[in-house]
């Protein structure tokens, strides 16, 4: 017999009982499907009517025929009667089935997605000027930007706000470079788009604004310039001294066999300088590239500090100093990245051992400071020598790039005039403070003071 078999209907058509079948199985396992979600979506209901049921049989005078026949049909009309678990919507402890007149159609909010997923610093903004929605670049640049506030309290750059008014009124986009020099100096250049899809509705973006920021690219030209001038200047009496040598070397000291021994050592020391020199000059240049990125991480100050002297022990031991850790906060931390701390707090303690007194000491001390007013608490990692000390007229200076107290004793003891200029960048970047003491005779402090976390 064939698969599809045809018979004659009552109008002479023919029809096909095959694709009856097919049809009529589909629907059957399409209802299975639908009563197994309506019974998962009662099946609490159907509890309480048994319980129900069975107290009315135990306690009262209904007959256990009657509460069969009761408990049928209410399971008969839990897979019947449509509700929560038809194709309409969600039902309990079943899968969300959508209606087809809402499938495939533009979800109202998927703009926010959008601005989230921006690779620059993106904010949304309503017909009337207020934040709708903002994005996290753009929440790192302004922290603290809100939704539904007026657009003109996150920030007041006359030409950004002429150029947000001009896109509400005439749709047109516009490019403002804005500069902001509080808490540093920063350069963004913000694009301001005319009227959105949206149409500024209730609820929807009339204006876009996304910013980028050039700080970076600036920084990089002109670290640049900067690296090039400075490296020149310094590296050049090293380099003379090297030529120097060499011309010596090949000339009359071309067989002295003590001359090129003792010159050697010297060429050695001066490459030593220069390298020196170099990697400072990068470490700096590094440092002032991020200075306008706040840190995301957390530092412990009294692990960097056990940590910091641990490490300069060979250093003071070699220098004839002794030196000491105080540790009076447990969990002194902060917001800051870990190693920047440590190459600052470093640069401190070997300059204590290199220019402190000879047999001398140097305390490296984490305290907290007192409260001062609404500010909130602040926690300082300090380095104490009791060596020569500075003079005044010196202490303002000492954060310059090649700034010297005393050249010559800087560069015997292989100083670059970098170090505290490093520090001073970091210090800058975690939103700190370097606070420098000195007395004639009696030592130096220096600190590093943060807010505590």
């Amino acid at each position: 017999m064939a698969e599809n078999w045809w018979s004659p209907d009552l109008l002479g058509q023919r029809v096909d009982f095959g694709a009856w079948k097919g049809r009529a199985s589909e629907l059957a396992r399409r209802w299975a499907s639908q009563s197994r979600l309506r019974f998962t979506a009662r099946r609490e209901a159907l509890l309480l009517v048994a319980v129900i049921l069975f107290l009315l049989f135990v306690f009262g005078d209904l007959k256990l025929v009657a509460a069969l026949m009761a408990g049928l049909v209410a399971v008969a009309a839990a897979a019947i009667a449509p509700g929560a678990s038809n194709s309409l919507g969600p039902t309990a402890g079943g899968p969300a089935v959508e209606h087809p007149s809402t499938m495939g159609a533009p979800k109202t909010e998927g703009w926010r997605a959008l601005v989230d997923a921006m690779p620059d610093a993106a904010i949304a903004l309503a017909a009337d000027g207020s934040v709708l929605h903002f994005n996290g670049l753009f929440r790192d640049l302004f922290p603290r930007c809100m939704s539904g506030i007026p657009f003109s309290h996150v920030t007041r750059n006359p030409e950004l706000m002429a150029a947000v008014d001009q896109a509400l009124a005439m749709s047109e986009p516009s490019v403002v470079e804005l500069t902001e020099r509080v808490p540093l100096e920063r350069r963004l250049s913000a694009t301001v788009s005319g009227q959105l899809a949206g149409g500024g509705g209730a609820g929807q973006p009339a204006l876009l604004i996304t910013l980028r920021d050039q700080t970076e690219q600036d920084r990089l030209a002109q670290m640049r310039a900067d690296f090039i001038a400075n490296a020149s200047h310094e590296l050049r009496t090293p380099l003379a001294a090297l030529r120097g040598f060499v011309e010596t070397l090949q000339g009359p000291a071309r067989e002295d066999v003590k001359a090129r021994e003792r010159f050697l050592g010297l060429m050695q020391a001066q490459a030593t300088r220069m390298t020196r020199l170099i990697d400072d000059l990068l470490s700096l240049s590094r440092v002032e590239m991020r200075a306008h990125l706040s840190p995301r991480g957390t530092a412990d100050l009294g692990e960097i500090a056990s940590h910091v002297t641990q490490t300069v022990e060979p250093l003071a031991k070699e220098a004839n100093i002794a030196i000491a850790l105080e540790i009076s906060v447990p969990c002194a931390r902060i917001r800051g990245e870990r190693d920047e701390i440590v190459q600052a707090l470093l640069n401190l303690v070997q300059n204590a051992i290199k220019y402190g007194r000879d047999g001398g000491h140097v305390s490296v001390r984490v305290a907290h400071l007192p409260a001062r007013g609404l500010a909130g608490q602040q926690v300082e990692i300090a380095v104490i020598d009791d060596g020569p000390g500075i003079a005044p007229e010196h202490l303002p200076r000492l954060t310059e790039r090649f700034y010297r107290v005393n050249a010559g004793k800087s560069r015997d003891k292989g100083g670059t005039g970098l170090g505290l200029a490093i520090v001073k960048h970091i210090v800058v970047r975690h939103r700190g403070e370097l606070r420098i003491a000195s007395e004639v005779g009696k030592g130096s402090t220096f600190a590093l003071v943060f807010d505590e976390i």
